[in-house]
């Protein structure tokens, strides 16, 4: 159902960076550690201490920015952010304000289902920045007591501005998807959205057609720190239809008295955003530079040898692999979107066997399945790529079918069984084209019937062939019996 407003939607999303140590300092930035072990004085902000910055952070956000299509800045800084929350003792997050690394970058998202138009998402800023820590709140046993745990403090993210190009929450949910498949083709960050090491700030606001051909647009909330994409769609949707309540309640617009940015949070429970703070503005963080850190430049030279190294990003593949395999574009969304490790399984597989759709279709059903049931990555998957392709070439040269080549794929998983070993162990063995004649010529005599249906023009009787066919020898090719079948009929004539 059409409604009556455009939803704007810009979204910031912090991604912790897959560094072995912080930004500023040599703690490890392990998830999981006991609370409060992972911290030294840099990363507290003791009095008198020196931050140096982490080059392998930078590193891996220059990745990020080319593969965004961000201009690089040959000249950057660091800038001080100054807030108080109880999990930041310093005072201040390190960051950087008015002259980021990068900028003017884009990310192309579209829908196969062709539910939105393929657009271009402008990327306004990537900048990097420290974490704060983090406050556990006692909630559940009622005696609401909060502790603090600073391990998280200091550790690198890269915050990935967007523009207010999104217009629904299937839009920012398709931005997010291919974002995050992005950075894990990059192999920057692991994205685990449940350790926090993807997080997603949503604005947005509405602009309503008003009165004297005008656009009204309602003031801008951010939704703050949502851990997952189903979280994002659910809460913009929300405040989109809150705010269209609220509209047509008190017509208060962006930049009237009222109409300021606000905070909310997203209560996922009960399915609504809940009012957290108005939404301060640069000047009341007073950034000013960091005088502890040295500015950053970076030369022409680094930006090349970067760009030599990015891996072939998620689009180029799924073009790829539709010219060059013959594979679907839904076949290409699938197996690129499994990510990296299939998509490597995948094209050793194609080419031990020479055939991109057969590969496909084992490494996006059997294999996918296989993966689910059992809950194991890829990697630790005993059937590599050479064992499959054995199989399938025996597919091939005409040895047994698709049905019985799962078979002996289940047995191999089952029994951590060679190709040899399984198919001895099913007691398969290759059917010779005479004795397949001699069984179709006897199943011709035994069966007039089914024979008298073919010829009057019902095909599909030669299904009855088939069953009587597995019967009498289960190694039969149920395809090639019917086939051979149809063809002594048309030799038999009327």
């Amino acid at each position: 159902m059409s409604v009556p407003y455009t939803t704007i939607i810009g979204l910031e999303v912090h991604v912790q960076l897959s560094t072995a140590t912080k930004l500023f300092c040599g703690c490890g930035t392990r998830f999981g550690g006991a609370p409060n072990t992972q911290t030294c004085p840099v990363c507290i902000g003791m009095p008198g201490v020196l931050p140096v910055m982490n080059g392998r952070a930078f590193e891996l956000a220059l990745r990020t920015a080319l593969a965004l299509n961000c201009e690089i800045a040959p000249y950057t800084k660091w800038d001080r952010k100054q807030y108080f929350y109880p999990d930041l003792p310093k005072g201040y997050q390190i960051s950087q304000y008015d002259l980021p690394f990068s900028f003017d970058g884009w990310l192309a998202i579209s829908d196969p289902k062709e539910r939105f138009p393929a657009k271009k998402v402008g990327i306004i800023r990537a900048h990097l920045e420290e974490d704060a820590g983090k406050s556990m709140h006692d909630e559940a046993t009622g005696r609401a007591d909060s502790r603090i745990d600073l391990n998280r403090c200091g550790t690198p993210l890269l915050e990935i501005v967007s523009q207010p190009d999104l217009r629904s929450a299937l839009e920012a949910k398709a931005y997010l998807t291919e974002l995050k498949l992005l950075l894990e083709y990059l192999e920057v960050s692991d994205c685990n959205m449940q350790e926090g090491s993807l997080r997603v700030d949503a604005n947005v606001n509405l602009h309503i057609d008003a009165p004297g051909e005008r656009l009204a647009k309602t003031p801008i909330v951010e939704i703050k720190n949502m851990n997952s994409f189903r979280a994002v769609e659910r809460a913009i949707a929300y405040e989109a239809d809150r705010q269209y309540d609220l509209w047509r309640e008190r017509q208060i617009e962006l930049g009237q008295p009222g109409g300021h940015k606000t905070t909310r949070g997203w209560d996922d429970t009960a399915g609504v955003t809940r009012p957290q703070r108005e939404k301060e503005e640069s000047a009341d963080y007073r950034y000013f530079p960091d005088p502890d850190l040295t500015p950053v430049t970076v030369t022409r030279e680094q930006i090349a040898a970067v760009r030599d190294q990015l891996p072939e990003p998620p689009p180029a593949l799924r073009a790829r692999f539709e010219a060059q395999f013959g594979l679907t574009p839904y076949d290409c969304e699938v197996l690129v979107s499994s990510g990296k490790p299939m998509v490597a399984y995948f094209l050793e597989l194609a080419g031990l066997i020479g055939d991109g759709k057969t590969a496909v279709n084992w490494v996006t059903q059997d294999l996918a399945r296989t993966l689910n049931e059992r809950q194991v990555p890829l990697a630790e998957f005993p059937i590599r790529p050479p064992a499959l392709a054995e199989l399938i070439q025996r597919v091939q040269a005409g040895e047994f079918n698709t049905s019985k080549a799962r078979e002996v794929f289940e047995a191999m998983l089952a029994q951590d069984l060679s190709v040899a070993d399984a198919i001895a162990k099913l007691g398969i063995t290759r059917v010779d084209e005479s004795e397949l004649v001699a069984l179709c010529e006897k199943l011709l005599a035994d069966n007039p019937r089914i024979v008298a249906d073919v010829k009057a023009g019902k095909l599909q009787a030669a299904g009855g062939f088939v069953g009587q066919a597995k019967k009498l020898n289960p190694n039969v090719n149920p395809a090639r019996v019917r086939e051979l079948c149809l063809e002594l009929i048309a030799k038999m004539g009327s």
